[in-house]
């Protein structure tokens, strides 16, 4: 019974585009969830003159919704992924079509733990007991990826772990020394968390040119209504002059 209470407590906070739970859920208008990404790919490929509309409900936007995220669902999703981790500290997880699998499961694989740079490939946590060993010692272990081969220098067979803001590539300690002496290096994981933050500059910039329009679009809105009522009222009160005919003089006068 428990378990059945942990699948539809599970289902609830599940993602109805990609099935799964909520990951950075975001919550539209209409009041339904979903992954920030699914929502986001849903309506990209979606868009018609400017209409958005949810998944399930069918409820219809424009211009496109900011996409917020719901904290608090983020929590209730992370502390039910926690329960599982701790449910099931032996079970690994199978890899979704977003996850780097493992390069030596057969048949359905599990997600991958770590990626050797030196084998070239992915492991789960049992099929990278090996490098555990003394033999794979001088292995480079690293979060798992699918573009291993990319972070080799095809020159040196050395791990691209520099990155050279001169020329804007990431090199190997080696290179360092060679044709990109006296550039302006750094760690590769030090331009990356330089990438990142000016790239939540970036988003939190258009976010805001984004509110910035809604805000001046809604104000020349009230101003359009504000004219036409004013108009109206000017029409109410000018009304045509009156005309009469004087008898015989035929004198035209005007009230």
């Amino acid at each position: 019974m428990e378990q059945e209470g942990a699948d539809l407590y599970g289902e609830t906070f599940s993602c109805s585009i990609c099935l799964n739970l909520l990951k950075e859920p975001v919550t539209i208008p209409c009041g339904h969830s979903y992954c920030r990404t699914c929502i986001s790919s849903f309506w990209d490929g979606e868009a018609v003159k400017d209409i958005y509309s949810c998944p399930q409900c069918r409820e219809a936007f424009t211009p496109r919704p900011v996409l917020v995220k719901n904290t608090m669902m983020a929590e209730v999703v992370e502390k039910l992924n926690k329960s599982r981790r701790h449910d099931a500290p032996a079970v690994e997880s199978y890899a979704t079509a977003e996850d780097v699998a493992c390069d030596f499961c057969t048949g359905r694989k599990l997600k991958a733990f770590k990626s050797c740079l030196v084998c070239l490939a992915s492991f789960c946590k049992k099929h990278l007991q090996p490098h555990h060993e003394s033999t794979f010692k001088r292995h480079k272990l690293v979060d798992p990826s699918e573009k291993l081969q990319e972070k080799i220098c095809s020159r040196h067979d050395e791990v691209m772990k520099i990155f050279c803001r001169t020329d804007q590539q990431c090199i190997c300690f080696l290179c360092s020394m060679d044709e990109h002496k006296g550039h302006d290096t750094v760690s590769a994981a030090a331009e990356r968390t330089e990438k990142q933050r000016e790239l939540q500059e970036s988003r939190a910039d258009v976010q805001k040119n984004i509110q910035d329009r809604e805000k001046d679009v809604e104000l020349l809105q009230q101003r359009v209504e504000t004219i036409n009522v004013s108009a109206d009222q000017t029409v109410e009160h000018t009304a045509p002059p009156r005309v009469w005919c004087d008898g015989d003089t035929a004198e035209l006068c005007t009230i």
